[in-house]
C-alpha cells in the first residue's frame, strides 16, 4: 500500500512525538522527583527531511533554512541534526539563535539541549544586544539562568567602549559582565587593564576586583578594587589608590577622582610626590586640583620630607599646600603650611605657625612667632627668612626684634638683638651675624671654657659677630658704640637678660616629633667592629717629669670700634 508523499512527510514527523508520549514514564510520588523535562523543540521548517541513525543514534537530519522554536527561541541554520530519542539538536553553517527577540548569537556550529535549555555555539561566535556586541570562538549560553560565557578570549564593544579578556561571563537579564584575566577596557580617553573587572552594559560603570591601571591623557590611576564609571569618567577606588600625573604622584587607602572636573580626594595613609624636586608629603586626607597645579594634605599632622644630596628636611604642619610652578618662570612650586609648623633637619630646628617655602629659589619664610635653633643658638624675630644653597643653609634673615641667645660651656646666655639681623653659615654652623639697628649684646666671658672672668655688655647702632666652632670670637662694633665689663661680683639678676629675653628651649622639636607616624625613624648604619689587636711586651721607659701647666689667659671678645 503506498501512501501519498505529502501525507509520509507528515507521519514521519509526527512519530517521533507519538513514541515519546508512549514512553514517557508514570510519575511516582514515593522516589525522589527528577528534573522536569524541557518543552518540545518545535520545528518550523526545512527545504529536505531525511530519517536514520547517526553514531547509533536515531536523528532526523534537515538540510536548508532549517528553523526551531522553543518557547520565546528561535533557532536558525542551514542544516541540523534533531536528535529524537532525546530533547536535542546539532546545528551546522550559519547558525542563528534568537531569545526573546532582543539576544542573537551566530556562529559556525552550535549544539542545543532543550531539557537543560544549554547552548553552545563554536567557530567564529557574534553576540549582540541592544547595547553591546561580544565576539568570540566558543560561548556556551544557559538560557535558564540567562548566562552567557567564555573561555577561549572574547572582544566586547558598545557605542564607547571596547573590552577584551580570556574569560568572561555575561547574564542578559542584568546586562552585567564580569572578565577575568588579561582585562583591557578601552574608552575614549583612557586605556584600562585589570586581572578581574565586572561592566554593567547599561550604566557604564566597571567594578575592579584586582590590581587595576587607567592609563589616560591626564595621568595615570592604579588601585585594587573600585569603580569607574566611563560616561562620568569619575573613580572610586580603594587598596593601595594611585594618581599619577607628569609632575605629581597621589596616592592613599581610598581614592575619588573626576575627570570632567579633574580633582580628586584620597584618604588613609595619603601620599603625595613631586617627581621633579625629591618632595614627598604624607598625611591622612589629600585634595588634589589638577587645573590648579594645587595639592592639600591634612589630617594628623601631615609632614613633608625634602631630600636633598646632603641632608634631608621635614616639615610638618596641620595643613600643607603644595602648588605646582609655573613653566617656563617658574620651574618648581611652592609648599604652604600653616597652624603649629615644626621643621626638622639635623643643622636645623623651627617652629612657627606659617611657613611658605618657594622652591624655585629655595627660601623658606617663617612668619607668626617664629623661632629657630642651630646647634647651641637659638634665634627669634617677627619673620624669618632662610636661603639655602645647593642643600644647606647659606644665610638667615630676621626681620623685626631680632633676638639671638646662645648657650656657652657653663651654659651661660650670651645675647644680641636688634631691629634687623642676617646671620651667615658655613658648614651647617653660625659664622657671623650682622645686626642693623638698636643692637645691643651680653656676652660673657670665660676662663678656659671652666670660670666667667666678666660680662661684655654692649650697645651700638650696628655690629658685628663673628663665630669659631659655634663659639664667638670677636664682636665689632661699627656705629655709636657703648660697652661695658662687669665683673662676675658686680653682676646684677637684671643684666645678665636683654629685655624680651625668652630661652625657648623646651619648645625645640625633636625628629621623633616631627615625623610623627608618617615617616619612620631612619635607621643608623651599623658601625663595623674594629679587630682587637694583641698586644706585645715592650720594655718600660722612664716617664719623664712634667712642668705644671700655664694658667689659660681669659678668653673676651674683641671690642673693635670703626
Amino acid at each position: 500500500m503506498s501512501f501519498p508523499k505529502p501525507l509520509f512527510l507528515f507521519l514521519l514527523l509526527l512519530l517521533p512525538t507519538l513514541t515519546w508520549a508512549q514512553q514517557r514514564p508514570a510519575a511516582r510520588p514515593a522516589t525522589p522527583a527528577t528534573p522536569p523535562q524541557g518543552q518540545r523543540i518545535e520545528l518550523l521548517g526545512a527545504g529536505q527531511l531525511q530519517g536514520g541513525t547517526f553514531n547509533g543514534v536515531e536523528i532526523r537530519k534537515l538540510i536548508g533554512n532549517v528553523s526551531f522554536k522553543q518557547g520565546t527561541t528561535l533557532l536558525y541554520c542551514d542544516s541540523a541534526y534533531q536528535y529524537t530519542e532525546r530533547n536535542a539538536l546539532e546545528a551546522f553553517s550559519n547558525v542563528r539563535i534568537i531569545q526573546n527577540d532582543t539576544i542573537t548569537i551566530t556562529g559556525d556550529r552550535g549544539t542545543y539541549d532543550g531539557d537543560t535549555r544549554k547552548a553552545r555555539m563554536t567557530g567564529n561566535v557574534t553576540m549582540r544586544d541592544p547595547r553591546m556586541t561580544l565576539t568570540t570562538q566558543l560561548l556556551d549560553y544557559d538560557l535558564n539562568q540567562n548566562l552567557a560565557y567564555y573561555s577561549t578570549g572574547g572582544h566586547l564593544q558598545d557605542p564607547e567602549n571596547t573590552l577584551d579578556s580570556q574569560f568572561g561571563y555575561y547574564n542578559t537579564q542584568s546586562k552585567v559582565f564580569s572578565f577575568k584575566r588579561n582585562v583591557k577596557l578601552v574608552t575614549k580617553e583612557n586605556n584600562i587593564d585589570t586581572d578581574t573587572l565586572q561592566y554593567n552594559t547599561v550604566s557604564k560603570i566597571a567594578y575592579f576586583f584586582g590590581p587595576t591601571r587607567i592609563r589616560g591623557k591626564q595621568g595615570n590611576l592604579y588601585a585594587e578594587n573600585g569603580t569607574y564609571n566611563t560616561i562620568t569618567k569619575v573613580s572610586n577606588f580603594a587598596r593601595n589608590a594611585k594618581i599619577e600625573t607628569p609632575n605629581y604622584l597621589l596616592g592613599g587607602d581610598k581614592l575619588f577622582y573626576d575627570e570632567a572636573k579633574q580633582y580628586g580626594v584620597a584618604t588613609g595613609h595619603v601620599s603625595m610626590t613631586s617627581k621633579k624636586d625629591n618632595i614627598e608629603i604624607r598625611g591622612d586626607v589629600g585634595r588634589y586640583w589638577r587645573a590648579q597645579g594645587r595639592a592639600k594634605v591634612y589630617g594628623s599632622r601631615p609632614v613633608m620630607r625634602n631630600i636633598s644630596d646632603r641632608d634631608t628636611l621635614y616639615l610638618t604642619a596641620d595643613t600643607l599646600v603644595s602648588v605646582e610652578g609655573r613653566p617656563p618662570q617658574n620651574k618648581a612650586g611652592i609648599i604652604y603650611a600653616y597652624r603649629k609648623v615644626g621643621i626638622f633637619r639635623t643643622d636645623l630646628q623651627g617652629r612657627c605657625d606659617s611657613l611658605t617655602y618657594d622652591r624655585q629659589d629655595s627660601i623658606i619664610y617663617l612668619s607668626h612667632d617664629p623661632v629657630l635653633w642651630n646647634n647651641k643658638n637659638q634665634l627669634t624675630a617677627d619673620s624669618m627668612q632662610i636661603q639655602q644653597r645647593k642643600g644647606q643653609i647659606d644665610q638667615m634673615r630676621l626681620y623685626g626684634h631680632a633676638f639671638s641667645i646662645g648657650q656657652d660651656t657653663l651654659l651661660n646666655f650670651n645675647q644680641v638683638k636688634g631691629r634687623y639681623m642676617v646671620a651667615y653659615f658655613r658648614d651647617k654652623s653660625i659664622k657671623k651675624i650682622d645686626v642693623l639697628g638698636n643692637a645691643e649684646s651680653i656676652y660673657y666671658a670665660l676662663e678656659g671654657d671652666t670660670a666667667v672672668s666678666g660680662v661684655n655688655k654692649s650697645v651700638s647702632a650696628t655690629m658685628a659677630l663673628r663665630f669659631a666652632e659655634s663659639k664667638l670670637q670677636t664682636i665689632s662694633f661699627l656705629t655709636n658704640p657703648e660697652a661695658s665689663f662687669i665683673p662676675p661680683n658686680e653682676l646684677k639678676p637684671e643684666d645678665a637678660k636683654l629685655k624680651d629675653f625668652r630661652w625657648r628651649a623646651t619648645e625645640r622639636p625633636t625628629r621623633r616629633q616631627t615625623l610623627g607616624k608618617h615617616f619612620p625613624l631612619p635607621v643608623k648604619p651599623k658601625k663595623k667592629a674594629t679587630p682587637v689587636k694583641r698586644k706585645t711586651a715592650t720594655p718600660k721607659k722612664a716617664t719623664p717629669t712634667r712642668k705644671p701647666a700655664a694658667k689659660p689667659a681669659p678668653t673676651v671678645p674683641k671690642s673693635v670700634k670703626k
